[in-house]
This record gives structure tokens, C-alpha cells and sequence, in this order.
């Protein structure tokens, strides 16, 4: 892999691109209302109609209290202040980019999660999360229509001498028929999170779900796991990730496993390979060290192919490229169009107002599936 590709995936997950729009005097909607990701029967944190995010606090006895928003706290941090009955309160100094953001609290010098919110895994721990509504939502939404199931395998690894863990979608009406088989995607997680992350944050099962009930896809398998193999701590790049260690966990002991398990089409080229961020750098390594294992790559946030990268243009169905319009998308959209002059099935696609976080992986993700297998 050049190590132009390997900056650029780096710069973009670490950066912690701004997300906030600067508002200047325009006056705050008193229209809060409680985030959709908060604990049962919890008002705070509170989200209104134009994206800003209110947070309260109880804890008296604190000095100081700040809410870090984003992937390790990059997009900023809001001061809170003590009001009449004890609390803290404060509202972010202008709106958030529609959909999913990690944030944490630090209280007199000590990190905590918001004891109103639910919990994702981001930043290598489990940070608090909100979702400021976005305007196409819909197409992430749980609906009232025939869902998948998400469920847990452990599987036996001989290379790490333990046994790890996946995540496997299996859509409606998997098993009913004995004789179906499936195409399967190995979709792999950004940097600091892990195997849950596409189906808490990313909501990939409901994308799924609602894509099949409308008729717009063929059912196929996913399969999410851990990618971390080495543990590379943050700031200090990926100068020590060695892919091999992950790349002989997925080809040589996962792909076998769900394939002996799962009612799969196990052949190169019934199976596709995604990731965001640093899984979209892991799936170009191993997309281009293993040719005969997948036929579908796609790197969300996670850098591009060149055409003089891929060996063998019969081996390829689909490069699918994306990013948020706040990210890099002139690069996507000039790789992409260096494909296809090369003769390949390349897609590109930018997500509107967007950065470096889910929302740009949920858009990405649903323009990919239709894609998949035709």
C-alpha cells in the first residue's frame, strides 16, 4: 500500500474534522427536546430544531464540568455552568452536523460518561452518544417491517490463541428455506471502535431491513468483527499495524467459520469487503493482498484505489469510494473517475454537510448495499 493512501486515511480519522456551523447572533429555538439515544424516562441531553445540543448535569460538589463532543473529544469541548438548584448546564456554541456523535464529560480533571445517555464503544472506550435529527432519517429508522437478526458467534482463532468475536446479520426469512444461500459482506469498523459499531451507530441492520422491505436489494449476510489485532494507541499513527495479523483472523479463521455456520455463497464472487476509516484502509490491504477472496470493495472514509494498484481487473465487480463532503470528497470523486477510464465498475459518493462520523457511513452505506452482488 503507497504511503500517500495510508496519510490520507490517517489525516482523516484523526483530524477530527469541525462540525459545528458558526451561527454568529442567530438566536437559539427554545424547541429542546430529548435526545432519541438517552437512557429510559432521561430528559438530558436534549437536542431542538436546529441542531444545537443542551446538556445538564448533576453533580454539586464538581468545580468544573465540560462536555468533549466527538471521535476522542476533536470537535470541541462546551462548558458547562452551575445553575440555582445545583446542576450543570450548558448548550453547544453552535449546531452539530445532523446524526450520530460520541461525547464524554470531564468533571475536575476526570473523564465520565453522562449518566442520561446510552452507550457506544468509540475512542477505544465506551463513550456517551446523541443523534441530532437528521433530515433523510428515514431511511435508518426502525419501521414496522420484517427485520433480521443480529446475532453473536464466537469463533476459534489459532493465530491469536483465543477464541474472538462477530457480529453476523442474517436477513428476514434466513432459514425458512433450506436450499437458500447468501452472498455475504465482511463490513469492518472505523479506528477506537469495534464489532457493535455498525449496528448501534451505523444502524447497518436496520438500512438493511428497510431496503429489503422496499424491494430495492437481495437479501445477503453481514459480518462484522473486531479489527484491532495489534493494539495501536491514539496519536501514535499506524506505524506498528501490521495487516497480516488481521488479515490471516478474517481470510484464514472467519470467512471458514461463517461459511461451515451460515447458509453462505462461498465463493469470490459472492463476497464483498467494506470499511470505514481504518477499516476502509484495512479492507484495501487485504482486498489487494487476497484477490481470490473478494470481488466487492468498498472504502467509506478509508482512502482510494489507484488503477495500477489492481493486478487483475477480471477479479473486480465493484469499487464503491465515499466520503463526507466536508472530508475530501475531490479525491473520491478523481479516483473514481480514474477507474472507470481504466475500465472498471467504480461508484463514488459524497454525503452533503457532512464529516468524518456515521452519518456519512449510514448514506454511504445505503447507496452501497443496491450495489452489491448484481
Amino acid at each position: 500500500m503507497k504511503k500517500k493512501s495510508i496519510l490520507l486515511v490517517l489525516v482523516l480519522a484523526l483530524a477530527g474534522l469541525q462540525c459545528y456551523a458558526q451561527t454568529g447572533s442567530t438566536e437559539i429555538k427554545e424547541d429542546f427536546i430529548p435526545s432519541t439515544l438517552n437512557q429510559p424516562g432521561k430528559e438530558y441531553p436534549m437536542v431542538n430544531s436546529q441542531g444545537y445540543a443542551r446538556f445538564k448535569i448533576d453533580a454539586p460538589q464538581a468545580q468544573n464540568i465540560e462536555v468533549s463532543l466527538g471521535l476522542g473529544g476533536a470537535k470541541g469541548g462546551t462548558p458547562l455552568s452551575k445553575v440555582e438548584d445545583g446542576s450543570w448546564m450548558g448548550t453547544t456554541a453552535g449546531p452539530l452536523d445532523e446524526g450520530f456523535h460520541y461525547y464524554h464529560l470531564t468533571i475536575d480533571g476526570g473523564v465520565f460518561n453522562d449518566p442520561g445517555a446510552l452507550n457506544y464503544y468509540g475512542s477505544t472506550r465506551w463513550e456517551s452518544g446523541i443523534e441530532i435529527p437528521a433530515h433523510d432519517q428515514d431511511f435508518y429508522a426502525l419501521k414496522n417491517v420484517s427485520h433480521g437478526n443480529v446475532q453473536q458467534i464466537l469463533f476459534p482463532s489459532e493465530s491469536t490463541n483465543t477464541s474472538r468475536r462477530a457480529f453476523v446479520y442474517t436477513p428476514p426469512g434466513y432459514g425458512k428455506d433450506s436450499s437458500k444461500r447468501y452472498p455475504v459482506l465482511y463490513l469492518q469498523h472505523g479506528w477506537g471502535e469495534d464489532e457493535t459499531a455498525w449496528s448501534n451507530q451505523g444502524r447497518a441492520n436496520l438500512i438493511m431491513d428497510n431496503l429489503i422491505a422496499e424491494g430495492k436489494i437481495e437479501p445477503f449476510i453481514i459480518v462484522m468483527t473486531y479489527g484491532m489485532t495489534n493494539e495501536i494507541k491514539f496519536g501514535s499513527g499506524f506505524r506498528n499495524f501490521d495487516i497480516k495479523h488481521f488479515q490471516t483472523v478474517l481470510v484464514d479463521e472467519l470467512i471458514p467459520y461463517v461459511d461451515a455456520n451460515f447458509a453462505t455463497l462461498a465463493d469470490q464472487s459472492n463476497r464483498a469487503m467494506a470499511g470505514l476509516s481504518m477499516g476502509g484502509m484495512e479492507t484495501k490491504m487485504i482486498t489487494l493482498n487476497k484477490p481470490d477472496v473478494f470481488s466487492h470493495y468498498a472504502l467509506l472514509s478509508g482512502g482510494t484505489y489507484a488503477p495500477e494498484e489492481i493486478k487483475d481487473k477480471s477479479k473486480v465487480k465493484l469499487i464503491f469510494l465515499s466520503c463526507g463532503s466536508k472530508e475530501r470528497p475531490d479525491g473520491i470523486k478523481s479516483s473514481v473517475e480514474a477507474l472507470k477510464n481504466a475500465g472498471f465498475n467504480a461508484v463514488s459518493h459524497v454525503s452533503e454537510g457532512t464529516a468524518h462520523e456515521f452519518l456519512t457511513w449510514r448514506r454511504a452505506f445505503y447507496e452501497l448495499a443496491p450495489l452489491l452482488f448484481k
